[in-house]
């Protein structure tokens, strides 16, 4: 009963995070011009940091894809697919070139936070390389134990 609690909220949560996040992505223009009456310095980089966001939100959004993706697999009780092989590959793609991206504001403003954004996608890029190679070696083990039975 709570795994079944448990799966639905992360469904739910992934829904509302790749939902939400095509929202911030199309509002950037306006939410980055009225944040720049706060801060000048969003105000004197406007262009390249809708840019920059932009960017960076596409290609959350494609991992968030990818995620709900793989997520049927597991609704459907058949994790170990290639097509999750193929997905967590990509996703470590993604986290690198938001990394590469989030190094590239790092010419404009440094800050600390920045530092740690570009650490943590490093990281998961890293580990969704690796633990593509793992499903891809737990898929060859399931489909030559399919053929042995």
């Amino acid at each position: 009963m709570k795994e079944n609690t448990l799966i639905k909220a992360t469904k739910l949560l992934l829904d509302v995070m790749f939902f939400a996040g095509i929202a911030v992505i199309v509002t950037l223009p306006v939410s980055v011009r009225i944040y720049g009456y706060i801060n000048s310095w969003f105000a004197q980089y406007y262009v390249q940091l809708i840019v920059l966001f932009a960017v960076s939100g596409i290609l959350a959004e494609l991992i968030l894809y990818e995620l709900r993706r793989m997520f049927r697999t597991v609704l459907a009780n058949d994790c170990f697919v290639e097509a999750n092989v193929k997905s967590l590959n990509r996703m470590g793609t993604y986290s690198f070139l938001i990394a590469l991206v989030t190094a590239g504001r790092m010419v404009l403003y440094l800050t600390p936070a920045v530092m740690i954004i570009i650490l943590v996608f490093v990281i998961a890029g890293l580990f969704s390389k690796v633990l593509s190679q793992v499903f891809d070696r737990a898929v060859a083990y399931k489909l030559e134990n399919d053929l042995t039975i």
